[in-house]
């Protein structure tokens, strides 16, 4: 048709008044378009499937937000707590189920460190019952400043001032930084300046690091001396509180034994380490009460041991550390102006000791800077939040203290508040914890009730003084 038209003349030349009745074909052809609507639908499924991706990444409903398997009595090399982490978003919530008659809402709070808040984990009839027994049982104040037994077994310690710095010095760069300073001092650097310690030949408050020579120069038993001797006032201290310890082992109330199944259900643990972990610790804060910005554990070198196992490791070191793989914190009231739980660095890009002090700001003082910190959970009744101390070692067990897990206990400006703990105790060597849980279960089979693990634990820890 179109050959008939340029045959006839039609639609040629610039003063033809008839236009073509027909054009060229153009790009938009049948195959083209095919080609084109293929490209199309592939696109179309590789976003589909990175969508998908992304969701079963952060997780499910299902999703287990704690260890994905349950580690057996005697952990042997491919066995552990949390041998892998299913991490989820922030603000993802997933549904549990950890007692017979209702259902829990597990909410991610951060994923540095693998943060969880679980609201109405206790009842208010649980939570005031705790607050009781701790009342019958007494408080005593949460110790800070060395005791005289303190400063006599350091002064019989065969150790160097060369070994101990070695010990302090955990990055080995030559110098003690400020957590190294505050893991053996009890966070001294906060407040430091206000107790005159410039008087102490060698010790430079607040200066950031201490040098061997530095180091060296100090008389660590006038150091001790001059501590305790030293009047310094509750709000100046790392710690202001009054707590207590709650037994929780096999005769104990039967809704502390169910808090404490209750805990097992939501760690995925084995029972026997749930079971051979601390008691639950009671904790008052007053008005003024706070706790500067700290780690729940530390870390463990050939130096230092687990507390927990060194009752049965039968070995020598200098110093002892808690080995607190877990922590599960309970609020049993709400509070009634400040009082929250603050993670300063929570979920940063990045971690920098050095930064945590900054323009006369610091980070750790839970009084006066409490506002600056990345993330607060404000206290409520009955809701528990939980979250791993420890780094997973890549080979299925303990690795690294997690440095975001840093945090403190805001200052209480108006009534009182209540918290309780539930401490999982690991050990970062297997053999040790693998020792450590047959001579516990041997215990309790020869020596009966009198030898539960959880009763010789309340024991020590009712008798100890001094918190490093």
């Amino acid at each position: 048709h179109c050959k008939a038209q340029a045959a006839a003349g039609l639609g040629d030349g610039e003063d033809s008044p008839v236009r073509p009745l027909c054009k060229p074909r153009g790009i938009c052809s049948r195959a083209y378009f095919l080609v084109l609507m293929v490209f199309v639908h592939l696109y179309l499924g590789n976003v589909l499937a990175l969508l998908l991706f992304v969701h079963y990444s952060n997780g499910d409903e299902s999703g287990d937000p704690g260890p994905q398997h349950r580690p057996a009595l005697n952990p042997g090399p491919h066995t552990a707590p949390g041998a892998a982490l299913r991490r989820s978003r922030v603000g993802h919530e997933r549904k549990v189920q950890l007692v017979t008659d209702r259902d829990h809402f597990i909410r991610t709070l951060s994923l540095k460190p693998l943060l969880f808040e679980i609201p109405g984990f206790l009842t208010d009839d649980e939570c005031r019952l705790i607050i009781h027994l701790a009342q019958m049982k007494g408080l005593q104040r949460s110790q800070i400043l060395p005791t005289e037994e303190y400063e006599e077994a350091m002064s019989t310690m065969q150790v160097s001032q060369l070994d101990l710095f070695q010990l302090l010095d955990q990055n080995r760069d030559g110098h003690l930084q400020l957590r190294e300073n505050s893991w053996w001092m009890g966070c001294l650097p906060l407040w430091a300046p206000n107790m005159g310690l410039a008087s102490i030949d060698g010790w430079v408050p607040c200066a950031g690091v201490l040098s061997l020579q530095e180091f060296s120069n100090m008389d660590l038993r006038d150091f001790h001396k001059y501590m305790r001797s030293h009047k310094a006032e509750s709000s100046e201290l790392v710690r202001n509180s009054h707590h207590t310890w709650l037994y929780q082992g096999e005769g104990a109330h039967h809704v502390m034994r169910a808090i404490r199944q209750r805990v097992l259900r939501l760690t995925r643990l084995s029972p026997e380490i749930v079971e051979l972990s601390e008691p639950l610790q009671v904790v008052r804060y007053g008005e003024g009460g706070h706790y500067h910005a700290h780690v729940d554990s530390g870390p463990v070198y050939p130096e230092t041991i687990c507390s927990h196992t060194k009752l049965v490791a039968n070995e020598s070191v200098p110093f002892e550390t808690s080995c607190r793989y877990m922590t599960v914190l309970f609020y049993l009231n709400n509070v009634t102006g400040g009082g929250e739980t603050v993670f300063p660095v929570a979920d940063n890009r990045t971690y920098d000791e050095m930064s945590l002090i900054q323009d006369d700001v610091d980070l750790r003082d839970t009084r006066r800077h409490c506002d600056k910190g990345n993330l607060r959970v404000k206290p409520r009744q009955g809701t528990a939040v939980f979250w791993y101390n420890y780094l997973p070692d890549g080979q299925g067990w303990v690795g690294d203290v997690d440095d975001y897990s840093l945090h403190g206990g805001c200052l209480v400006t108006r009534g009182t508040k209540w918290i309780a703990n539930n401490w999982i105790n690991v050990d970062p060597s297997r053999e040790r914890q693998a020792l450590f849980q047959q001579e516990m279960a041997r215990l309790a089979r020869e020596g009966g009730a009198d030898s539960q693990p959880e009763w010789a634990l309340d024991r020590a820890y009712r008798d100890t003084r001094v918190e490093l």
